[in-house]
């Protein structure tokens, strides 16, 4: 089991199979004329995880993120696949096929790589973070729980496939050398002349001016309580590493008792690591401390990507950038 991965269940660890190597993934779909087989006694019509694996990582590449990395298929990762489809002309039946497999295969590049672990991947500090707000509160800084998360966080994927892909590995030294999604060499984005969020089907989407599509993101997009406000908006500016200050009267699920506090930056920070303010007041795009909740529960009405996704998405806009919020 990878060490430091002690929020990782002890039986998903043990139980894990061992055919999610670096080999059978980046051969994934490489050859065949559909997806690869799944492994003998899964459900029949089941994609394998390798090939899972490397669609999402190409995907995520291409700019159609799946959220949180995890070999397994879902909502997110049919969002993924049917925008992608769409824009290399293909059906967007969100199915790996053998046209979408000739198209994601136009990225040569590795879907898994080796990393050898720097000073800064295991410098922490790392802390647990407390729940209630006001213990947060107290706290220097909202960072990383472990290197365990902090590296799930750097290469997009869940703690518990990268222990997965690195029996016996130690995240905690300088020098270990682990396997993970080759995602840290994408060009960054064009600027975008628009977003789009979609209640439908929970996603995020940039264009350029001429209605290209740039990039997509799974997203949370509000509640019955707090819904998406649709209508047409603009990005009054763009933080980075906020400091959060929690209100619990514009919370209709405040905990009793709870009082206004200021709560420090980071990547567990309740907003994460990037704000996108809105011209319609007290919303906004912003990350997240919990990335396998993206596209899975809502929100208080504001549009929530993971980290890594609203990282990229402050690299493209700004100050006057048009935001369509429709249904």
């Amino acid at each position: 089991m990878f060490a430091g991965a002690a929020t990782v269940p002890t039986a998903m660890a043990a139980s894990a199979p061992s055919a999610l190597t670096i080999d059978a993934v980046n051969a994934a779909g490489k050859t065949a004329a559909a997806p690869a087989k799944p492994a003998k006694g899964a459900k029949a019509g089941k994609v394998a995880a390798p090939a899972l694996l490397r669609a999402q990582v190409l995907l995520d590449r291409a700019r159609f993120s799946s959220g949180e990395i995890d070999a397994a298929s879902g909502s997110n990762m049919r969002l993924a696949l049917a925008g992608f489809q769409k824009k290399a002309g293909l059906e967007p039946s969100g199915t790996l096929d053998e046209a979408t497999w000739a198209a994601l295969n136009a990225d040569q590049a590795d879907a898994l790589v080796s990393y050898t672990l720097t000073d800064a991947d295991v410098a922490g500090p790392f802390e647990a973070i407390p729940e209630s707000m006001a213990e947060k509160a107290k706290l220097a800084t909202l960072g990383y729980s472990s290197a365990l998360e902090a590296l799930g966080e750097k290469f997009h994927l869940s703690p518990t496939l990268l222990a997965r892909l690195n029996p016996g590995k130690d995240a905690g030294r300088a020098g270990e050398t682990i396997v993970v999604p080759n995602v840290l060499d994408i060009e960054p984005l064009p600027k975008a002349a628009k977003i789009v969020v979609d209640r439908s089907d929970r996603s995020l989407t940039l264009l350029d001016a001429d209605g290209k599509v740039l990039a997509q993101f799974p997203a949370s997009t509000g509640s019955a309580h707090d819904p998406l406000p649709i209508g047409t908006w603009k990005v009054n500016g763009v933080a980075r590493h906020p400091v959060y200050h929690y209100n619990p009267k514009l919370f209709w699920d405040a905990s009793p008792g709870d009082k206004k506090a200021k709560l420090p930056a980071g990547p567990n920070n309740p907003v994460g690591v990037a704000w996108v303010d809105l011209s319609k007041d007290h919303y906004g795009i912003h990350g997240t401390p919990l990335p396998a909740s993206i596209g899975k529960t809502q929100s208080h009405g504001c549009i929530r990507l993971t980290n890594w996704d609203v990282s990229t998405l402050t690299e493209s806009v700004g100050y006057g950038t048009e935001v369509l919020l429709q249904e």
